[in-house]
Parts: C-alpha cells; sequence; structure tokens
C-alpha cells in the first residue's frame, strides 16, 4: 500500500528570492544501501552530513531534503547567528554554567561556519561585527539592565549606547537605550545554505525534493520515500519541528511561525538619511521585539510578528494582513523612509521546545537526532550536526558533552489542548511589547 505524501510547505517568499536562480538536485529514485543517510538539509544536517563525510571518508553519505535548500527554517530566519545568547530576566547564578555552555556551543558553530566559508568561497554577506541589543519601551529597558548585568558577570565584550549614540548609527530615534555585543555575525541565510550544499565533499549525494515518509525502525533502518527506498546503517534526523511527522519528539516540539518584509533596495539618497553604518542588525531586548536588519545590499528587512500557525507558512492573504504590522513598526522607527515600499513579504517556521531547551542525542540504537533551537539555530544547528555526527561515530569532545548537557524537554500536551497551548505560549512573547514591537 502507497504511503499518504506528507505536507511540507513552501513558497516563493524569502531570502532565496533575492539570490540568482539557482537549479536544484535531482529526487531520489530506486533502491539504495548506505552507511549514512541525514534527513534535513538545513545547516544542522549540512553540518552533520559534512561531518559524517571528514570521519568516514570511504562511506556514502545520502543528505535528503524535502523542499529545496534554502526553502526550510535555515534560509528563512533573519540572518543572525548568534555568539552571545540574551537570557530574558535577571542572572541567575545557578544558572551561570548553563549560560557558558550555550556560548561555548554558539561559538564552535561559529568557527565551524567561519571556517567553511573562508575554506570554501561561499558570498553569504558575512559582516562579523555582532549587532545591537535594543529598548524603547518599559519592559525592554527593564530587560536592558538585566542584560547588562549578564554580560558584566560574565565577561563579555560589550559597549553601552544611549539613545543619541543609537540614532547616530542606526538613524532611528526610536531606541531609549542599547548594547553593542561585537560576537556575532550577520549574513544571508538562503546564500549560506546554498553554499553549503552546493560545496559538499565528494562522498555526499544530496537529494532535493525528496522527503521521507516513514522509517522502519531497526538495524539496519530502512527508509521509504515516494519514489525510492534506503537502506542505511545509521541516520540522522536534522528536521528540527517536523521531527514529529516521521514520528520523533511527538509533544515535545512545536512550530512558532514567524514573518518579515524587505523594502526594496535604499538609494544612495535615502541611505544619507540613515544613520553611520552601512550594514547592522537589532535584536529587540524584549523578546517579542522586532528584529530589524539594514543588510549590505541597502534592503531594510524587518520581522516582528510570532505565531502558532499549526507549523505551517502563511499564505498570501495572511502575509498581506500581517505586512500592515510591519509597515507601522517600519515607518515608526524610520519615518523619514515613509515613501519606501516592501518589495515582499516572507514566513518562516521556528522549532521551540515547552522550556526552551535543545534536543541532542540517540532516538534509537542506530537513529540520532538534534533540533529544537528556538530561534539560533544558524550558530547552534551547525555545532549540534557536527557534533552529533561525532557522537554516532562514537568520537567524544567537549563539544558533544556540551550538546548532551541540554536539558530534558518538558511534555506538550496533546491536540486540541496543544493548540490552545501553544497559541498562547507565543502570544504570551508579546506581553508588554509596546514600542520594541
Amino acid at each position: 500500500m502507497a504511503l499518504a505524501p506528507l505536507t511540507f510547505s513552501t513558497d516563493n517568499h524569502g531570502w532565496a528570492e533575492l539570490l540568482p536562480h539557482r537549479q536544484p538536485t535531482k529526487t531520489l529514485t530506486g533502491t539504495h544501501r548506505v552507511p549514512w543517510v541525514v534527513i534535513g538539509a538545513g545547516v544542522t544536517g549540512l553540518s552533520a552530513a559534512r561531518r559524517l563525510a571528514e570521519n568516514n571518508p570511504n562511506d556514502q553519505v545520502l543528505l535528503l531534503d524535502a523542499r529545496q535548500l534554502g526553502q526550510g527554517a535555515s534560509g528563512r530566519n533573519s540572518g543572525y547567528a548568534v555568539a552571545i545568547s540574551q537570557f530574558s530576566g535577571a542572572f541567575d547564578k545557578e544558572q551561570e554554567k548553563n549560560y557558558r555552555r550555550i556560548a561555548r556551543i554558539n561559538a564552535q558553530g561559529l568557527d565551524l561556519l567561519r571556517q567553511q566559508v573562508g575554506d570554501l568561497g561561499i558570498n553569504c554577506q558575512w559582516q562579523e561585527d555582532g549587532y545591537y541589543h535594543t529598548a524603547a519601551d518599559a519592559a525592554s529597558l527593564k530587560e536592558y539592565d538585566n542584560f547588562k548585568d549578564h554580560l558584566n558577570r560574565l565577561g563579555y565584550e560589550h559597549t553601552l549606547l544611549n539613545k543619541d549614540d543609537l540614532t547616530d548609527r542606526l538613524g532611528t530615534s526610536l531606541y531609549q537605550a542599547g548594547i553593542h555585543v561585537p560576537k556575532g555575525v550577520l549574513l544571508q541565510p538562503a546564500a549560506l545554505v546554498h553554499g553549503l550544499g552546493d560545496n559538499l565533499p565528494a562522498n555526499v549525494t544530496l537529494y532535493e525534493n525528496s522527503p521521507v515518509l516513514k522509517i522502519n525502525q531497526g538495524e539496519p533502518c530502512h527508509l521509504e520515500l515516494e519514489n525510492g527506498q534506503i537502506t542505511a546503517d545509521k541516520v540522522i534526523v536534522a528536521t528540527n519541528y517536523e521531527a514529529p511527522k516521521l514520528g520523533f519528539l511527538n509533544r515535545y516540539i512545536m512550530g512558532s511561525t514567524l514573518s518579515g518584509s524587505f523594502t526594496r533596495q535604499l538609494t544612495n539618497d535615502e541611505l544619507s538619511n540613515l544613520g553611520s553604518l552601512k550594514e547592522w542588525g537589532v535584536l529587540s531586548l524584549h523578546s517579542g521585539g522586532a528584529t530589524v536588519r539594514l543588510t549590505r545590499d541597502k534592503r531594510i528587512s524587518l520581522r516582528n510578528t510570532a505565531e502558532y500557525h499549526g507549523a505551517v507558512l502563511m499564505s498570501d492573504t495572511f502575509l498581506s494582513k500581517r505586512q500592515d504590522i510591519h509597515r507601522a513598526a517600519f515607518e515608526k522607527r524610520f519615518p523619514q523612509l515613509s515613501h519606501v515600499p516592501f518589495e515582499f513579504s516572507w514566513s518562516g517556521v521556528e522549532g521551540i521546545s515547552q522550556n526552551f531547551t535543545n534536543f541532542f542525542g540517540r532516538q534509537a540504537p542506530n537513529i540520532y537526532l538534534a533540533g529544537g533551537y528556538n530561534g539560533s539555530g544558524v550558530s547552534r544547528g551547525t555545532a549540534f550536526g557536527a557534533a552529533l555526527a561525532d557522537y554516532a561515530c562514537n568520537i567524544s569532545s567537549d563539544l558533544v558533552d556540551d550538546c548532551l548537557a541540554s536539558a530534558p524537554a518538558t511534555w506538550i500536551p496533546p491536540r486540541p489542548f496543544l493548540d490552545i497551548g501553544a497559541f498562547f505560549k507565543v502570544k504570551m512573547r508579546f506581553i508588554g511589547v509596546g514600542l520594541d514591537r
């Protein structure tokens, strides 16, 4: 009996739309017998496949993606590769080891990406000057004090900025205070994923538009696809919030759908009405605040909605309504650019856990999984992918130990309670957001 096809929502809206057309690889067909399969070609899967190939140069590795490269979450985020994570609330001395553990994971992911981007000559607008954590309203100003204390206690480099400093640099007078953290990278996420996927080691074969419909667990595993079958000794699952479709993390991970808009390219005159910086990124200190970027190709990108939307992308109708929210936030920040239209809007889904932990480890004797990055997937997903490959190869390291130390996830009730709980959990992000939205 044929398996019912799974749904993997995609559209033409996202960072990939700003890039030259790329021809996808072929779809997997036929019967295959291999040592290794990696499911999911986002940053985690790409990192895992590369490390598997390095660890096992004589083994064939199949890398499968249900979509085209760059159409999943890894190509639809705002392009921040985080080094220093912000934790809401006051500094918790009992969590200091955990703060430092997460920073080490982020740093190793950045180190891996930096080396790969350099060695492979990937043009992804890599900008390593960190970003600005900003506050415009009361709730985020409180988090400004918390984050400042956090950085001081952990000894992380940073610069405090007042309203005039931020206005001079960013060209908006909305923000009352901010912190520049120099560690961290801005990039074009779809270009990064394209570059990594198009420059894989010789013993890795990428198949796009090739969703796995079912995994029959055993030793070896049997994977069923629409037009093919694979028998593999070991499988790495790097599908993040879509892991439940393959029978993993049911009621432990959910998808939050975010949306944002891009302006057209700004003219030189329009750029002159902004601040002194020609490229920058802003992260609101309020968890529900807007993420704003001035990109290297002279666009402003603004994301300021997150909601439970069934873990799928938004239709054009929904995006049109969300664009009104983006527009109001844009003109509030940049009234001098109120005449500049948006070129298009986009949506993407992030994988989040109930207690904001990450997933890493063995799911079955020969199945391994990583995911659930809660919005920090570019750097952390890269680190988790490499560490998971090492772990599957029985290679120990400090990074593997750090990833294994992730706190257990808390259980999410089944539907309809899942839908209700997820809706309100995501909605809670916006309480008190005020001017930071």
